[in-house]
C-alpha cells in the first residue's frame, strides 16, 4: 500500500517573512516567485522595481505584463484586509496608470472581498484587480512552499485572458514559427527532469529562465537572419557581479567545458556572457529537435554553474 504524507498548513507567516517590507517583498520580487504568481492568474508577470515612488509613498512592486507592457501594481499585507490598504491600492495604481491590481494579504475580511467584486464589475474592462490570499504548506518534514489563492478576480477572467492574450491575434508568420518552436520547447521542458519551471511561450525570438535570484537570468534566443542560436547570462544591471563572475572565468570555463564570450558591454547597463552556435537555421523544422537539445544543454549548463557563484556574490555584499 502507497503511504501518502500529511499536508500541513503553516499559519504564521511571520516566522518565514517577519516584516513586509525587508522580507516578503524581496522574495516575491525574485523572478522564480513573480513567476509562481504569473501562473497563478495567468499573466507574464517582470518586475520593475520594488518600493517604486509616488508622491511621498512607496508602492510594494511595480512590474508589467511582458506580453502587453501593461503595468501592474502589486500590493503586499501580511496580516487581515484593511480599509487603509484598499486606499492604497487605488492611489497606487492612478499614479502608476496601472492596468492590473494584485493585492496580496494574509486574511480576507467579506467586506473587502464584496468591494474588490465591486470594483470589478464597474470600473473600465482595462482594469483588473485581484485580491490573492498568500499561504504556506508542507508535506511532513519537507520544505515550506508558497501557495497564492485567488480569491476575487476580473470577471471571466479565464475566459478573458486565454482570448485577450492569444498570441496567434494578429502576428507574422515568423512570430507564429517562434511561438511553436517555443511550445515544443516548453512542452519538453514540463514532460521532463530539468531545474526550471516552465514558463508560458511568447511569440519572440527570446525565451527567458530564472537561475534563483533577480540579478541575472538565462536567455535563450534563435536569430533567422544569422541561422545561429545565441544563448547566454544575462545580468541586468550590475557590473561588479560580471566582474566577479569573469574573475573565475578559467574555473567556469572548465566546469561547463565551453569556452565563453564575456561581453561587459561597459557602455550599457546589461552585461552578457555567451555562448553562440553557428550554422542552424531557426526557421526550419528539422532542426527543431537539435535545437531544443542544444537550448536545454546551454542552460543547465549556465544553471549548475553560474547559480551558486551568484548566491555567493550576493552573500559577500
Amino acid at each position: 500500500m502507497i503511504t501518502l504524507g500529511k499536508l500541513t498548513k503553516v499559519k504564521d507567516l511571520r516566522k518565514i517573512w517577519n516584516n513586509e517590507a525587508r522580507d516578503f517583498t524581496p522574495w516575491l520580487a525574485q523572478e522564480e516567485n513573480l513567476e509562481i504568481l504569473s501562473n497563478e492568474i495567468g499573466l507574464d508577470i517582470e518586475l520593475i522595481e520594488t518600493e517604486a515612488k509616488i508622491g511621498s509613498f512607496n508602492t510594494d512592486i511595480l512590474a508589467k505584463d511582458t506580453y502587453s507592457d501593461d503595468i501592474i501594481i502589486i500590493e503586499n499585507q501580511l496580516e487581515q484586509t484593511d480599509h487603509d490598504h484598499l486606499g492604497k491600492i487605488i492611489t497606487y495604481a492612478s499614479g502608476h496608470n496601472a492596468n492590473t491590481i494584485i493585492w496580496i494579504v494574509k486574511e480576507v475580511r467579506e467586506e473587502h472581498r464584496q468591494a474588490i467584486d465591486w470594483l470589478n464589475e464597474h470600473t473600465d474592462k482595462d482594469l483588473n484587480i485581484f485580491l490573492i490570499k498568500i499561504e504556506l504548506w508542507k508535506i511532513d518534514d519537507s520544505s515550506i512552499a508558497p501557495k497564492f489563492n485567488i480569491i476575487s478576480s476580473p470577471n471571466n477572467w479565464t475566459k478573458t485572458v486565454k482570448s485577450s492574450q492569444s498570441p496567434r491575434n494578429n502576428i507574422t508568420d515568423l512570430k507564429l514559427t517562434q511561438l511553436d518552436y517555443w511550445t515544443k520547447f516548453f512542452e519538453y521542458l514540463d514532460n521532463n527532469d530539468t531545474p526550471f519551471n516552465p514558463r508560458k511561450p511568447q511569440p519572440r525570438h527570446w525565451y527567458d529562465l530564472p537561475i534563483g535570484n533577480s540579478l541575472c537570468h538565462i536567455s535563450l534566443t534563435m536569430n533567422s537572419r544569422k541561422n545561429a542560436l545565441f544563448n547566454y547570462i544575462y545580468i541586468d544591471d550590475d557590473k561588479e557581479l560580471f566582474d566577479y563572475l569573469s574573475s573565475q572565468k578559467d574555473e567556469i570555463e572548465k566546469e561547463m567545458g565551453i569556452t565563453l564570450d564575456w561581453k561587459r558591454l561597459n557602455n550599457k547597463k546589461a552585461s552578457i556572457i555567451e555562448i553562440k552556435h553557428d550554422n542552424i537555421d531557426p526557421l526550419n523544422e528539422e532542426n527543431w529537435d537539435r535545437m531544443i537539445k542544444i537550448h536545454i544543454r546551454d542552460a543547465e549548463k549556465f544553471y549548475f554553474t553560474f547559480k551558486d557563484r551568484v548566491k555567493e556574490y550576493m552573500n559577500k555584499e
